[in-house]
């Protein structure tokens, strides 16, 4: 590990005059939230099967939907309006309608902001992903964490800016480009911790076949190489980058292993997330293991639920059968993500920390097929929830027509929710900007408003 921070010593040295000159401005407003955690269900959760509660399903059950236009489906196949299989109810003091698929959250509505108006530009899962993550349905353009790395910055020296938590059953659509850094400096990238191994990040230890001595000897020839190429090219973007890139890793040696060291945790917190649930197969330790990297200073966590396709499936993508298929991943879901609300608030952490529960798209009123029990993709109308820092609390927000197939009241586009965050860490999302290729590029590209109405 000396070896390590000896290596970066040099680049520290001839950075810190630049540093000042460089640094972003400081927060164009006042920020509500200092940290942000998403929790990303991959594969489209239905709308109405879990907060957008249609009693015309019932009366519409089984007879074809007319006068809606074109099919939106991915598969495009013509079905019949299916009602939701599970019973809805209204909880809390808010009198929030959700599912009885989602018991656990039902127990949180007080505390949460639902919108359930918003939209997605594409009905395939991995460009509607990257809209969701980067503003764009192509990629290469920089994720949501990647613009809070750059525009905010870090706030603990010795832990990643912005860390995600894949599902331990598999990697979701598009994988790794979904935390991209993209055009923006490589260090703003996702640092990805491997949740279904034991050591979260590779090769974080030196190998027991290597001495101390010898260890120490290669940093110090490396230091010595850096130092040279350094007073040689100056504070070179790349270069610096991955020196920067160095220097983490060699201070993480100490902090992740501390960080994420779940048996650390009193038995009650961990029966609070479920951990002694097999049904939660991984996601109650990434919950949990989000929570003590919030406390420790990371300022954004995104956390996957679901993998990508699959057979079974691994994620919320219920074309075959939406009731087997949103039962299984709602198992592994509801309880830990309750949990992780919960734990926040009773820290006093979700005073300054925004949550955010999102999934691409929604999924149809109709069904995938002629007597199928199962939804196709859905992109004019779903919902997505916010908690926490400056939202209001047990608010809805925006209203779907009368089967959820469009947005009849307050319709928000991703780039609006990406504003939206960004306002409330105190960024005015038209001024956070980089310049590439020739265009002043943003999180919401030409697009966005801050929705207003949901804020506290």
């Amino acid at each position: 590990m000396g070896g390590l921070s000896a290596a970066s010593l040099a680049w520290l040295t001839q950075r810190s005059a630049a540093a000042a000159r460089s640094a972003l401005p400081p927060p164009h407003g006042a920020a509500r939230a200092r940290r942000v955690v998403e929790i990303f269900c991959c594969g489209g959760v239905s709308h109405l099967d879990t907060f957008d509660h249609k009693p015309e399903l019932e009366r519409w059950h089984g007879k074809t939907l007319e006068g809606k236009g074109e099919n939106l489906g991915f598969f495009g196949q013509p079905g019949k309006v299916m009602k939701s299989p599970y019973a809805f109810q209204r909880h809390g003091q808010s009198g929030a309608w959700v599912s009885g698929l989602l018991p656990h959250l039902a127990g949180c509505v007080d505390d949460l902001c639902f919108i359930h108006s918003m939209v997605a530009k594409s009905n395939n899962h991995t460009p509607a992903t990257f809209q969701m993550n980067s503003g764009f349905t192509m990629n290469g353009f920089p994720s949501m964490g990647a613009w809070l790395s750059y525009g905010l910055g870090t706030e603990n020296e010795n832990l990643p800016t912005f860390v995600v938590l894949p599902d331990p059953r598999g990697m979701l659509a598009g994988g790794s480009i979904n935390w991209t850094s993209g055009f923006l400096p490589a260090n703003h990238q996702g640092v990805p911790f491997r949740t279904q191994r034991k050591t979260p990040i590779v090769d974080l230890d030196t190998p027991p076949t290597i001495r101390p001595a010898e260890r120490a000897a290669d940093m110090e020839l490396l230091a010595s190489m850096n130092r040279e190429f350094t007073r040689s090219n100056g504070n070179e973007g790349v270069f610096a980058a991955r020196l920067r890139a160095y220097e983490l890793a060699a201070r993480m040696q100490v902090s992740i292993p501390e960080a994420c060291d779940l048996d650390a945790e009193p038995d009650p917190i961990r029966r609070l997330y479920g951990l002694d649930r097999e049904s939660n197969r991984g996601f109650a330790r990434n919950c949990l293991m989000a929570r003590r990297l919030l406390e420790r200073g990371v300022r954004f966590v995104q956390v996957f639920n679901g993998g990508s396709f699959g057979s079974p499936r691994i994620n919320w993508d219920g074309h075959e059968n939406l009731k087997e298929n949103h039962d299984n991943q709602a198992a592994t879901m509801d309880q830990p993500v309750a949990a992780l609300i919960h734990d926040l608030k009773q820290r006093g952490m979700l005073e300054d920390t925004l949550v955010i529960w999102a999934t691409e798209f929604g999924r149809s009123p109709a069904t995938q097929g002629i007597d199928s029990p199962g939804r196709d993709h859905h992109p004019t109308a779903f919902t997505c929830f916010l908690a926490g820092a400056g939202v209001k609390k047990g608010y809805r927000h925006g209203v779907t027509d009368e089967v959820g197939y469009f947005v009849s009241e307050n319709a928000v586009t991703i780039p609006d929710l990406h504003a939206t965050i960004l306002h409330l860490l105190g960024i005015n999302h038209e001024q956070l900007t980089f310049y590439h290729n020739g265009i002043k590029r943003r999180l919401t590209d030409v697009h966005g408003k801050v929705i207003q109405e949901i804020l506290g």
